[in-house]
C-alpha cells in the first residue's frame, strides 16, 4: 500500500518543522514521555537516518501485525500520546551533540540527505523497522506523522 505524495507534508518537513523546533528549549519536558527537547531532536535524527537508508534496523513486524501498522501509517490518525517505540528503552540515550543548535544542524543535514536521496532515485524504497518497506510517499507520510507527534508532545503545535 503506497500513498500519493503529499507535497504539503514534504514542504512542512523542510521548512515549518525547523521554524517550530527553533522555539524548543533544549531542556523542555514534554506533555508525555521521558525525552527532553534536545533528546527528541536527536531521536528525530535517527528517524531520518532510517528513512534515508543510512541506519538499517531489521524489520520487527511481520504478517498481519505489519499490515495493521501500515494501515495506521497510511491513515490520518495521529500517534497516541505515550506511544511506546519498541526500539527505545525507558531511558533516553545519552546526548550525542553538545547543544540543541548542533543537533538541529545535524537534523537539517539528515532531512536534506533524505530529499536528495529520493530526488536521485524516485523509485527507491527504504526499510523502516516498524512499518516495512516505504517509498518516498510512505516515508513522507511517516516522517510527517512522527514530526507532528513530537511537536504536540512539546506544545509546539496543538
Amino acid at each position: 500500500m503506497n500513498a500519493a505524495v503529499d507535497s504539503g507534508k514534504a514542504e512542512f518537513l523542510q521548512k515549518d518543522f525547523f521554524h517550530l523546533l527553533d522555539q524548543l528549549q533544549p531542556t523542555a519536558k514534554g506533555k508525555w514521555g521521558v525525552m527532553n527537547g534536545q533528546e527528541m531532536i536527536e531521536h528525530l535524527i535517527e528517524v531520518f537516518r532510517i528513512a534515508n537508508g543510512k541506519l538499517k534496523i531489521p524489520l520487527i513486524n511481520h504478517g498481519e501485525r505489519l499490515e495493521k501498522f501500515r494501515e495506521f501509517l497510511f491513515s490520518e490518525k495521529q500517534f497516541r500520546e505515550n506511544t511506546k517505540n519498541p526500539l527505545l528503552g525507558e531511558v533516553p540515550p545519552s546526548l550525542i551533540h553538545p547543544d540543541k543548535e548542533t543537533a538541529l544542524i545535524e537534523l537539517r543535514k539528515e532531512v536534506d540527505d533524505f530529499f536528495k536521496l529520493f530526488d536521485k532515485d524516485s523509485g527507491l524504497t527504504t526499510t523502516n523497522p516498524i512499518f516495512g518497506d516505504l517509498d518516498y510517499a510512505g516515508n513522507i507520510q511517516l516522517l510527517h506523522k512522527h514530526a507532528l507527534h513530537h511537536l504536540r508532545q512539546f506544545n509546539l503545535i496543538t
